[in-house]
């Protein structure tokens, strides 16, 4: 009888390890001690979705990051219908939801059967009135992710205006040298 009982609870402790494990991997939540991640797990919320089935639109207002569990998702820019990234177990997105009540900027949809961890802007604003210390913990590795984002980002964009200045170039010397 005591094996029984004892199986369930150890079931319960790998699943929550699980979880704990996916937490550390993400950059929001590294750094956290085992109390502040049991914390933090306990305010996340579980979803499953359907392949094919849309996590969020394009445009949506936005509530909270999500965290994929297991699966895999892909991040589409609708009015071109263009794959922007392919996400997948323990990746994460939508991360400035918890900061900016801004719209979805891009739709993002079940490629296989997910499961996925929501953590939402209230949530985290009732975490930081309750413990403001891992509050402000969790806000500060947000602010770093994001900032690391944007350059990224700002990257891309200095590489593609390179690009663009260069086809200018090419287009003006084939025009010139054909007069």
């Amino acid at each position: 009888m005591d094996s029984f009982w004892g199986n369930i609870f150890r079931q319960r402790e790998k699943e929550e390890e699980g979880i704990r494990y996916i937490l550390r991997r993400i950059p929001v939540f590294k750094g956290l001690n085992r109390k502040e991640l049991a914390a933090v797990e306990r305010i996340l919320y579980r979803r499953e979705y359907k392949s094919g089935e849309i996590i969020f639109h394009q445009g949506d207002p936005a509530a909270g990051m999500y965290i994929i569990e297991k699966g895999k998702v892909q991040v589409v820019f609708e009015p071109t219908q263009q794959v922007i990234a392919e996400l997948h177990d323990g990746d994460f997105f939508g991360e400035l939801a918890l900061l900016d009540d801004s719209p979805r900027s891009a739709t993002v949809i079940a490629r296989m059967d997910c499961k996925m961890l929501g953590f939402f802007q209230s949530d985290l604003l009732d975490l930081i009135e309750r413990t403001p210390r891992l509050g402000v913990k969790i806000v500060m590795r947000l602010l770093t992710v994001i900032g690391e984002r944007l350059k990224k980002s700002n990257e891309q964009v200095q590489a593609l205006q390179i690009k663009l200045y260069n086809l200018k170039q090419k287009r003006q010397n084939i025009a010139g040298s054909g007069s």
